[in-house]
């Protein structure tokens, strides 16, 4: 017979799963104690926060469950933020915890004891917050089909994280070796099957987009989850619509192409959130359409007794969720845009769409851009950054104003180049998910981080180093909580944003990175060269100008009509 333990490692290989992220303590100890002699390989970095940002960056990169292992009270605090990111990102993980039960003593003034017990803490509570399902396993038979079952939900549907909790001593127990219930293959446990709208409401979509004069697709993240890249480009050419972005949907489709728009939102391009308003027909592809993508649901940004809108969803509940919709697509978003593109009539172009489009890229650029200014513009520091991204080259943004800065200026030349913390907007993402992404694919990673969010988890820094991997860290250095700061109303009447100097360049040598410092833009040009060619893990401490205003620059005219609600 089989150690309840070693079949769980079996089942990860049988799930196809190469990389499991995390720390080793409690319960967890029993399934990391069978890694090493199977075709899983551990990366352990500093804390869970950390391990929790990397498996979720892993699933939303490749569509398969990123695998987060560790002890309960650590993965259900510290290893929430990438659990949070991967539900409101639609990013597929699988959580592998315990509950640090102590048996005949777990309800005797319990030490670290999590199965929520008097005097304990309430794991399964916790993780009922933030993953779409989780199980409890109390038996081995119970543990292994929970296993098959975490993978099968976090893919079905609209991806997110679920959580296996590991009980007691069911984890070293033996496996039956004819269970009743019995434990299928893996293999065909965890099929799941695509979805397809219905054809009626198929029909109802493509009459309105071949009468549209001026027709626009809004793609949100559910387009990167469905890898439908291709299909979105079939559809906006075929429709000649064109293509504008939400926040989490940029890079969705190539903002080079003649029919992108940009990011549209209260701190998105002002060209894509001028194009909605102007279209006729609306085509939202697997966007919820939150407050920050609607301009706070501006009156003159989207306009349903005006404008007709068909919003194609994985998700009913999503499908008219926030404006209501004309029709609804339900279903894969891949699935939903092969079945548009398969019936659209060759008529259903426009003499608008490019003009327009082309017309709105123009708010990927302002003259600032150009400036030669210590310390560095933003905007330039974001232009340098953008000459040396390619179609093979990935770029994470972390939150604070240095996302803003990137939604704006830094246009994408291809799908899949792009990914920020807009499901939860946590700082410190972008580290540990640039070296997930260069752990997973074998891309150019670039991270840019604010000061505050690099030094979150800037020990992913010595994970990089660790596992062989060598991304770029760009660190927008304002030596201040900058998004923060620029709330103010004087100088010093909000608390605790301000931050003393850190030499970043030592520190990352101390974990054995290379790094430098840039106060110029030909300064950060010649380090941006010399990072992404290195061959060890870059730091760029770029001092940008602190006084770069990035609401006054960058808030849309629809935000600033309703009053420029806080984010």
């Amino acid at each position: 017979m089989t150690e309840t333990g070693k079949r769980l490692v079996e089942e990860l290989d049988e799930q196809g799963v190469e990389y499991v992220f995390g720390y080793p303590g409690g319960r967890a100890i029993e399934i990391l104690d069978h890694v090493p002699d199977a075709d899983v390989e551990m990366v352990r970095p500093r804390d869970e926060r950390e391990a929790s940002v990397m498996a979720e960056m892993r699933g939303r990169l490749t569509g398969n469950p990123g695998v987060l292992a560790g002890q309960g009270p650590w993965i259900g605090s510290l290893g929430a933020i990438g659990q949070m990111e991967g539900k409101l990102a639609s990013s597929p993980m699988v959580v592998i915890t315990e509950a640090s039960e102590r048996g005949d003593y777990s309800t005797l003034a319990p030490y670290q004891q999590a199965r929520g017990d008097y005097g304990g803490l309430d794991l399964p509570s916790a993780l009922d917050a933030y993953t779409k399902e989780n199980w409890f396993p109390r038996s081995p038979t119970e543990t292994v089909r929970s296993l098959q079952l975490a993978f099968k939900h976090a893919t079905a549907g609209r991806p997110g994280p679920t959580a296996i909790i590991l009980d007691g001593d069911a984890v070293t127990e033996e496996m039956p070796e004819d269970p009743i219930p019995p434990v299928w293959d893996g293999h065909d446990q965890v099929q799941n099957w695509e979805s397809r709208p219905a054809q009626e409401d198929v029909k109802t979509a493509i009459s309105a987009l071949s009468e549209a004069d001026r027709p626009v697709i809004i793609a949100g993240n559910g387009v990167h989850a469905a890898d439908a890249y291709d299909q979105l480009e079939t559809v906006a050419e075929a429709t000649d619509a064109v293509v504008t972005t939400s926040y989490l949907g940029k890079s969705t489709f190539p903002e080079t192409h003649d029919l992108a728009a940009g990011v549209i939102g209260s701190f998105g391009h002002e060209g894509a959130n001028q194009v909605v308003s102007e279209a006729d027909v609306l085509l939202v592809v697997g966007c919820r359409m939150n407050p920050m993508d609607t301009n706070w649901q501006s009156p003159e940004f989207i306009r349903p007794d005006e404008q007709t809108i068909i919003h194609a969803d994985i998700d009913t509940r999503n499908a008219g969720w926030v404006y209501p919709a004309d029709v609804a697509l339900i279903g894969d978003a891949a699935q939903s845009l092969d079945d548009l593109a398969a019936t659209l009539p060759e008529s259903a172009g426009n003499d608008w769409a490019r003009d327009r489009a082309a017309a709105a890229q123009e708010s990927f650029y302002a003259p600032v851009c150009e400036s030669d200014a210590s310390p560095i513009k933003p905007q330039r520091a974001v232009k340098e950054i953008e000459a040396v991204v390619d179609s093979e080259t990935i770029v994470t943004a972390d939150s604070g104003n240095n996302r803003f800065w990137l939604l704006n200026y830094l246009q994408t030349p291809d799908t899949g180049t792009y990914y920020g913390s807009g499901g939860v907007g946590a700082m410190g993402w972008a580290t540990p998910a640039a070296v997930s992404a260069a752990i997973t694919t074998e891309k150019d990673v670039i991270a840019v981080a604010g000061d505050g969010g690099f030094t979150m988890t800037m020990t992913s820094v010595e994970t990089a180093v660790e596992n062989g991997v060598a991304p770029t860290f760009v660190v927008l250095n304002d030596t201040s909580l900058g998004m923060v700061r620029q709330m103010q109303h004087e100088e010093g009447d909000i608390a605790g944003v301000e931050f003393h100097d850190t030499d970043f360049v030592k520190a990352a040598e101390a974990f054995g990175a290379e790094a430098t410092q840039a106060v110029t833009p030909a300064e950060l040009a010649a380090a941006l060269e010399e990072g992404t060619s290195a061959e060890v893990p870059f730091v760029i401490d770029v001092r940008i100008d602190r006084d770069e205003e990035m609401v006054e620059s960058l808030q849309s005219s629809f935000y600033k009509e309703v009053g420029g609600l806080h984010e």
